[in-house]
């Protein structure tokens, strides 16, 4: 097998691990376990993420139709008192609805089990945390995943290069760079609007960890980029901004991400109803 054949083999690996880790160690991941209600074993998902203008629905699978249960819920980061849904029974799932936010606004909740005396909270060590965001067309979504995808993926290859005495180093620079404006600077913003309503929360208007890491890799793949044509010996630089860019992406995906300030708004509200009983 060809040593380039290898090396793109060893790439797309550890892109992949990369990414699934960033995915099951990120805040939207779901919440997943087992609990015990009267010598029943219950397995519970807890979504952290919802997309789209429906309500989210919430689903436990109880066999005991003696088991009922409630959906208890507030707004994050706020003072409101806690919302209690019945939850209903469906077959052999007990289901409630969160009641729809705007998009980057987020619920935090917890599921309360109970048979007779015996009550179970999921999860046992505290509440959940799901944001909301919208409707993203499909046709900028795939594009941006196929670029980011493609970018990590290239970044890898290109460091590696270095293992094949750089011989490609050029194209690949180039690719790349070329991969991380596209997923990150042009199909990227489109869908923050579309799911979150702004097109860049990261440095200097936010601290959005998901815009400020490609925005760190794109600074540091420009400088492989000048590197490339303005000195003698480019390779450092190509090689450190692909292990930047692979350190920037073990980065738990939408950490510190967009979020409402639902405290803003109720100000605001107030405002204006306060402007309008003045009138």
């Amino acid at each position: 097998m060809k040593k380039s054949i290898v090396l793109w083999l060893i790439a797309f690996i550890l892109t992949v691990l990369t990414a699934v880790y960033q995915r099951i160690t990120g805040p939207t991941y779901p919440v997943s376990g087992e609990a015990v209600v009267n010598a029943e074993v219950v397995d519970y998902k807890l979504d952290r993420s919802h997309g789209g203008v429906d309500d989210h629905p919430i689903e436990i699978n109880v066999d005991d139709e003696t088991i009922c249960g409630e959906l208890i819920w507030k707004r994050y980061k706020t003072n409101d008192e806690w919302t209690s849904f019945e939850m209903i029974r469906k077959d052999k799932k007990l289901v409630a609805f969160l009641p729809h936010q705007p998009p980057a606004g987020k619920l935090v909740y917890h599921v309360v089990l109970q048979k007779g005396n015996e009550v179970v909270t999921l999860p046992a060590d505290g509440e959940v945390i799901i944001r909301v965001k919208g409707d993203v067309p499909i046709f900028f979504l795939i594009p941006h995943i196929i670029f980011i995808f493609g970018a990590r993926l290239l970044s890898t290859r290109t460091g590696i290069e270095y293992f094949n005495e750089g011989k490609n180093f050029k194209p690949l620079t180039i690719l790349t760079f070329i991969f991380v404006i596209m997923g990150g600077f042009i199909f990227g913003p489109i869908v923050q609007k579309y799911a979150f309503g702004a097109f860049w929360t990261g440095f200097p208007f936010g601290h959005d960890l998901t815009d400020n890491k490609i925005l760190i890799g794109f600074i540091g793949w420009l400088f492989a980029l000048i590197a490339l044509y303005k000195f003698k010996n480019p390779k450092r630089w190509i090689v450190f901004a692909a292990i930047l860019m692979f350190i920037i992406f073990l980065i738990p995906h939408s950490l510190l991400g967009s979020e409402l300030d639902y405290n803003e708004i109720d100000r605001k509200s107030n405002l204006e109803i306060q402007s309008d009983t003045a009138k």
